[in-house]
């Protein structure tokens, strides 16, 4: 793997826009923690002094995205920019464009396909161009299968391989945050799959099938859900065939109006909610599997985001421009980074 040692802007300096959210919080602290300096950026100036940040010793800035111009301020010194501000149908496009304009890196954490392929599309060439690393969808929906499926294909990565892949996602619960709702509300574009080889729209009504998961969750009844991890793989990965599920408990949660927020149990703020998920690659008679489990996926997200923007800034990224967290990072290395303090991880094959 080649690396490339980092040009947009210095220092360890990162912006965080969308800081005041339930995971921006996270992906705040989780900043600190990892030994960078975060710039809190938000919309709402009340929002951001309840938050906290100034009695931390953490700069505020308050940003819009109808203003191109607020953007590029909040941006100044920072070597990159993590926009965690849903929906990223709304936010994505003008944080990205000012991420270009004063040349740092981008990274989202979008559970929306087209905001994630909007990414891909609009600025692609941009970003390759101006020397900068643009990540969509790095986060627990979207990034973190793009890397489990990643690791799980090895050396079965080459033009002549095409493999089918089935993504299955199981949580005890889901206490969405306020946010959750609101992009759930907007995001109403029909949800996309891989068929033979190509994107395609997902059946309506959504199949509904069985997932034999690991323990503790073991069979679970599922519904086909597909999240950003879509084009992510997509963008990277020759697949004929491409399927993610999530189980139906979580879901009963989500749309229950009476489902309240996360609640935190320990002393990282994570809520008691327990995940796994389960990428299975085939490829004729032969079987590759990724298993990975953990907790809080609102928490986890920071520290895989943060491990992202910490590869970036030491270089350790196959390429620049707009690219899938597979396609960007030694997969593998990646994920084992993350364990035991963050996952568990485990690779397996049948020949």
């Amino acid at each position: 793997m080649s690396t490339l040692s980092d040009t947009a802007g210095h220092g360890r300096t990162i912006a965080v826009f969308g800081a005041s959210g339930h995971t921006g919080r996270f992906i705040v602290t989780q900043l600190l923690h990892s030994g960078f300096t975060p710039i809190a950026i938000g919309r709402d100036s009340a929002k951001m002094t309840e938050a906290g940040f100034q009695a931390r010793g953490i700069l505020v800035r308050i940003a819009s995205i109808d203003d191109p111009a607020s953007l590029d301020r909040s941006l100044a010194d920072a070597a990159a920019v993590i926009n965690c501000a849903g929906p990223f149908l709304d936010t994505a496009e003008a944080v990205a464009a000012a991420a270009l304009r004063t040349s740092i890196h981008y990274i989202d954490v979008s559970a929306e396909q087209p905001s994630a392929q909007g990414i891909f599309d609009r600025f692609g060439s941009a970003a390759a161009d101006a020397g900068v690393v643009f990540l969509p969808a790095m986060g627990f929906y979207g990034g973190f299968a793009d890397l489990l499926a990643t690791a799980a294909l090895g050396d079965w990565d080459s033009p002549d391989e095409i493999v089918e892949i089935h993504i299955g996602i199981a949580l005890d619960s889901w206490h969405p945050t306020p946010g959750t709702r609101i992009t759930g509300q907007r995001n109403t574009v029909r949800r996309l799959v891989i068929e033979e080889g190509k994107l395609a729209p997902l059946a309506q009504p959504a199949p509904q099938s069985f997932w034999d998961f690991p323990e503790p969750f073991g069979r679970q009844d599922v519904s086909e859900l597909p999240f950003s991890e879509v084009p992510l793989i997509a963008h990277h990965l020759r697949a004929t065939r491409l399927r993610t599920y999530l189980n139906n408990r979580p879901l009963r949660d989500l749309r229950d109006s009476v489902t309240p927020p996360p609640a935190a149990i320990d002393e990282r703020g994570r809520s008691a909610q327990t995940f796994l998920v389960d990428v299975v690659l085939r490829n004729g008679s032969s079987t590759r599997r990724a298993t990975a489990r953990g907790q809080d996926i609102y928490a986890f997200t920071a520290p895989l985001v943060v491990e992202a923007v910490q590869r970036i800034m030491d270089g350790r990224t196959r390429a620049r421009g707009a690219l899938a967290p597979g396609q960007a990072f030694d997969a593998t290395d990646f994920l084992r980074s993350l364990a035991p303090e963050h996952l568990t991880f485990e690779l397996s094959q049948k020949p």
